[in-house]
């Protein structure tokens, strides 16, 4: 029989909550015993660095040597040079790779959003359930681990976040909520710190939150204080700190996970760097004294007032946290390679989404859709591909999901918005389709699209549309991607002959889209 909490009892619990965590902490951990199965498929491990844009990755170009791994690991792979991601944040950036399908068809538009109810089993795990696959899964981020949680009984193993964190300040919604780890986390969250979700309007309790803050104080100070010569800005961390971790365990337990689970197994591993804070290990702060500046560009009207040099301050910041991310991917590399995995793997490095540093606007929580936020990387090695191959026409993300269920010899389901990626299938692929990003989270999840700003890349233009903005609807930009590839010269015009064509198609896709939700 199930027992539930109400909230008055919640809150007794949480007053407790730092002898709650000294007895979690001292609880024995059991041990996942694996044993080799025979493989029938291709392993498929598939790692994401979140906020990773391509604009800063050197593998693409960029001046900086930011990215000397992903290099070394694309002589021989398949490299994808204008791959797009289907949100501007994780949660919808990481359910378009989760499902395959973009943020108006899963409905995952808001922070800690999750997908629609018809999506639940329309996913990357689902889609491996029935043919003898492991399926593990690990995220830092606590906005993937909505997803993780919600695609739950598709997941054998589902590492905590928390267990590979030197601290975290949530803990009851996984050792006492498992089976309702959301709206549980939501909960200890808005409780514990007085914060407000998209969804949720729940005031802070007191009592809680103060014995809290101190607990939490306490355990920060002796990590920084721990880690100080190696981690000299402190160690990475979500924003504000409710976790603290190393990168390095997070790596260590992948590769031991990677050469001693059954096989084949499908792994999913979402890392937080280089999402900010830039807080790298010191061997990578400050390695660029170059006097190197990127083009300037003029304020948006939607910027945050961020002035160039405080940008380019932080891109370096950012750049040094590529490098330190880069580096620990070079490890899981090189054991891939030494232990012979790397030869039945289908190994995947990509992003959710970019970071922004021009046009006054910091990061990526931004209403605009630039390349940097947009475009992310992808790079794919077959078992036995023994050169490089580029391939230069738009991707986007939903594509990832059909083209590993092809690669193990799976039907790719009707349902998907993707397409098998070009160089994966003999199959004919449509050379000039369109392909979107979706920003929406001030839109409400069952209803048409009212407000938010798409991005569509077809062929070498994009078209930004603005809508439901105040001061700011019906705004559009274009731009010539392989003659301006740093979005300084807006090309729309309402006689502009090629950017009616592509408002008319995206327009008719957001009808289409918004269709199921109209006759509501």
């Amino acid at each position: 029989m199930r027992s539930e909490l109400n909230r008055r009892e919640f809150i007794k619990v949480l007053g407790s909550l730092p002898l709650l965590k000294l007895a979690v902490d001292l609880a024995p951990s059991a041990s996942m015993e694996t044993s080799q199965q025979e493989a029938i498929g291709p392993n498929i491990l598939v790692i994401v660095f979140d906020a990773l844009s391509a604009t800063n990755v050197s593998l693409y170009g960029y001046p900086r040597l930011t990215t000397p791994n992903f290099s070394r690991f694309a002589e021989k792979a398949t490299v994808f040079n204008r791959h797009y991601a289907g949100g501007s944040f994780t949660s919808p950036g990481t359910a378009s790779v989760l499902t395959g399908t973009y943020p108006w068809t899963n409905r995952a538009f808001h922070l800690y959003g999750t997908v629609a109810p018809d999506f639940e089993e329309r996913n990357l795990f689902h889609s491996f359930a029935e043919d003898n696959y492991h399926r593990m899964v690990f995220t830092h981020n606590d906005l993937a681990a909505m997803l993780l949680y919600q695609f739950g009984d598709d997941i054998e193993q589902h590492k905590k976040t928390k267990e590979l964190c030197r601290f975290s300040e949530y803990f009851l919604a996984d050792d006492f909520f498992p089976g309702d780890h959301n709206a549980a986390f939501l909960g200890e969250r808005t409780i514990t710190r007085g914060q407000r979700g998209q969804d949720l309007q729940l005031p802070s309790t007191v009592y809680a939150s103060a014995l809290h803050r101190v607990w939490r104080t306490y355990g920060k100070q002796k990590q920084r204080a721990e880690f100080k010569k190696s981690f000299p800005r402190g160690l990475p961390s979500t924003n504000a700190g409710p976790i603290q971790y190393l990168l390095e365990d997070a790596t260590d337990w992948v590769k031991y996970q990677v050469s001693h689970a059954p096989q084949p197994f499908l792994g999913y591993f979402h890392f937080l760097p280089p999402h900010e804070p830039y807080n790298p290990h010191k061997d990578f702060i400050n390695i660029y004294s170059d006097e190197w500046q990127p083009v300037p560009k003029p304020q948006h009207f939607f910027t945050q007032k961020y002035s160039d040099a405080d940008l380019n301050g932080k891109r370096k910041n950012y750049d040094e946290y590529i490098a330190y991310a880069d580096a620990e991917f070079g490890k899981l590399l090189d054991h891939m390679e030494k232990t012979g995995l790397i030869d039945n793997t289908v190994l995947v490095v990509t992003s959710d989404h970019g970071e922004m540093f021009e046009r006054g606007i910091l990061e990526h929580i931004t209403p605009t859709l630039y390349e940097p936020i947009t475009r992310v990387p992808l790079v794919i090695s077959r078992p036995g591909q023994g050169e490089r191959i580029d391939v230069d026409m738009p991707t986007s993300c939903t594509d990832l999901l059909p083209t590993l269920l092809h690669a193990a010899g799976k039907s790719v389901p009707d349902w998907v918005d993707g397409q098998i990626l070009p160089t994966f299938s003999d199959e004919v692929i449509e050379s000039e389709r369109s392909v979107y990003t979706v920003e929406a989270k001030s839109n409400p999840k069952p209803s048409p699209l009212r407000k938010g700003t798409i991005a569509m890349v077809k062929d070498r233009y994009k078209l930004i549309y603005y809508f439901g903005y105040e001061g700011y609807d019906e705004q559009y930009e274009m731009y010539d991607l392989l003659n301006d590839p740093e979005e300084l010269e807006n090309l729309y015009s309402e006689s502009n002959a090629t950017a009616g064509e592509m408002k008319a198609e995206l327009h008719a896709k957001i009808v289409q889209v918004d269709e199921p939700y109209s006759r509501r």
